[in-house]
Parts: C-alpha cells; sequence; structure tokens
C-alpha cells in the first residue's frame, strides 16, 4: 500500500492526501476489489489489500507475488495437493488455460454449459471461455474424445496452465 503522508497545507503535488488514501480502501472494501489505482496529475496512489484465506488460492498467488514474497511459497504447497489429486481421479488428456482470467462453462449466465462430463466433442468445439481483460476468449477442444472431468466450476480464476478439463 502507498505509504500517505500529511495532507498538504501548501498544495504541494507530490504530497498524498490520507483522506483520499482511506477512501480508496473504503472502495476496495465496499466493491471486493484487491487493488486501484489513480492518477491525478503527475500523482499516482495505488491502494492493494491481501485477500483472505477464504479466497481462492489462485487469486491469492497472483496478489500475493505483488505484495510480499514469502506468501507465494506458502500458496504454492497448498494448492500443491489439489492439483496432485486430480490426475488421480482421471485419466485422459488436460486441457490447460492460456490465461489468466475468470472461467466460463456458458456463454451467459442462466445458460447451458458448453460441455457436460460423458458427453464427447470435437475437436475444435468450444469447451468453455476464459475472460481476461474483458474479452471473452473461447478455449477449444484439442481432440476429439469424451469429457472425463471439469475441474472448474463457473466464474472461477484460473492461472495461466491450470488444468480446466480432462478429454478421454
Amino acid at each position: 500500500m502507498t505509504t500517505p503522508k500529511a495532507a498538504p497545507e501548501s498544495g504541494d503535488a507530490n504530497t498524498i492526501d490520507t483522506k483520499v488514501v482511506r477512501k480508496l480502501a473504503d472502495i476496495l472494501k465496499d466493491t471486493g476489489l484487491t487493488e486501484i489505482e489513480v492518477e491525478t496529475g503527475g500523482l499516482k496512489i495505488r491502494v492493494a489489500r491481501e485477500l483472505t484465506a477464504a479466497a481462492p488460492a489462485a487469486v491469492y498467488q497472483t496478489v500475493a507475488s505483488a505484495q510480499a514474497p514469502a506468501a507465494p511459497a506458502a500458496a504454492p504447497v497448498a494448492a500443491a495437493p489439489v492439483a496432485e489429486a486430480v490426475p488421480a481421479a482421471a485419466a485422459g488428456d488436460k486441457v490447460k488455460s492460456p490465461m489468466v482470467g475468470t472461467v466460463y462453462l456458458s456463454s451467459q449466465p442462466g445458460a447451458d454449459t458448453f460441455v457436460k462430463v460423458g458427453q464427447s466433442v470435437a475437436e475444435g468445439q468450444t469447451l468453455l471461455i476464459v475472460e481476461a481483460m474483458k474479452t471473452m476468449n473461447p478455449i477449444p477442444s484439442p481432440r476429439a474424445g469424451k469429457i472425463v472431468e471439469i475441474l472448474v466450476s463457473d466464474a472461477q480464476p484460473v492461472e495461466f496452465g491450470e488444468p480446466l478439463v480432462i478429454i478421454e
């Protein structure tokens, strides 16, 4: 978090008003955002917060790597057993996320999912969507096969290389 300085009395543009920082922190809290940045003139203020343990591990790792170097070392250890348990449950080819983003299992809320477990898919068929920077990126099936397992839930944050679906 940017270190606030006392409110300027002389109108110095390089001094940060603590009321502004507190207001930005309140916005983070009210909206559930993890980071906000504001630039006015030549002054840039960035306020960020760490997520609690109740947050998904993938999001925590992304935020923590930018905030505290010691935290990511602990997070992958917790995430590793989950990743290792998945291959034992289902054999087949993993379709991995090509980017960091939010995964969606259907084209819009309330619509049928693109695929279901047990469904046969053709090469190039859309399996799901990963939203990154407000862009919807369809994730195609790399080959024809049968959906063995869907490893993510709708609106879940995902990391680059994270397994999404297993195709047999």
